[in-house]
């Protein structure tokens, strides 16, 4: 499991950059109404750390600025200050009004990235409950699906891949543990799973070479074999595939030189230690 703590000075600079700055800053008419010191008071408030209270303030401003397009940067604002001080709950509530309420308004990727991001963060332990990992999935590709080409976008893939292989490297756990157990067709599905949903992650050339195991044993040949074809096709330079090439081929010495090669293998072995 990532920890938050690297994702707070990234994510701190990210939204600093684009929305304390860029979403807080309003045009206020040279006569300053109420509703317009109200609004600049939440800014205030905000930019003192007053994030609870800054919070109240963009939403009493929201709810008489006469303007809609200053209101919604008021009820956005309003979000961001709850996010920031980890009302998760209160901060999605706060974004799933505003994107009811200003569907065509020019901060709404932004919206639902924030959300999107709330959703990431409230990944806690994904080997006793994987919901968030999916809940944090699912809104994730909605926002790349809707949004390709923003420039939240980078971002958002990036947790993606992330997740992919933590719920790839959830699926191989069990699929290993029903092996140890010798229950061989749920043991398939785990890795099937792995095969079909998650090809891009760093745990699909064991999840072949697993299958190309358990094929054999069970006296499946041809199912190795075509296992074992997939993942030769695929990474014929790894070691996986030298393991598997072995069990179909008994004479087949593994050779050292893996050892030796330069670090892809290591590196993704380093990678599963962290996601674990």
């Amino acid at each position: 499991m990532y920890k938050k703590i690297f994702y707070i000075v990234i994510i701190s600079t990210f939204l600093f950059s684009c929305s304390s700055k860029d979403l807080a800053e309003v045009s206020v008419p040279a006569g300053k109404e109420k509703s317009y010191e109200i609004y600049e008071e939440a800014i205030g408030l905000m930019n003192d750390g007053d994030y609870l209270y800054a919070s109240k303030k963009f939403s009493e401003a929201e709810s008489i600025l006469p303007k809609i397009e200053y209101a919604a940067k008021a009820s956005l604002m309003s979000s961001y200050c709850l996010y920031i001080i980890n009302f998760y709950p209160e901060a999605t509530s706060s974004l799933e009004r505003f994107i009811l309420n200003y569907p065509a308004d020019k901060n709404i990727a932004y919206a639902h990235y924030l959300s999107a991001i709330i959703l990431y963060e409230q990944i806690l332990d994904e080997k006793k409950d994987i919901s968030p990992l999916l809940k944090s999935r699912e809104k994730i590709n909605f926002f790349l699906e809707k949004y390709p080409d923003t420039e939240y976008a980078i971002d958002l893939k990036f947790k993606l891949d992330l997740i992919n292989n933590q719920l790839a490297a959830k699926e191989l756990y069990i699929a290993k543990y029903y092996i140890e157990v010798q229950k061989w067709i749920p043991a398939i599905n785990r890795l099937k799973v792995i095969v079909e949903e998650y090809s891009e992650t760093v745990f699909i050339e064991e999840a072949l070479h697993r299958l190309v195991e358990i094929y054999y044993k069970i006296g499946l040949t041809e199912e190795a074999k075509s296992a074992a074809i997939l993942l030769g096709y695929n990474y014929n330079s790894g070691e996986w595939y030298q393991q598997s090439y072995k069990i179909l081929n008994k004479e087949y010495k593994i050779k050292n030189k893996f050892k030796e090669k330069k670090n892809e293998s290591l590196i993704k072995r380093t990678l599963k230690k962290i996601l674990k």
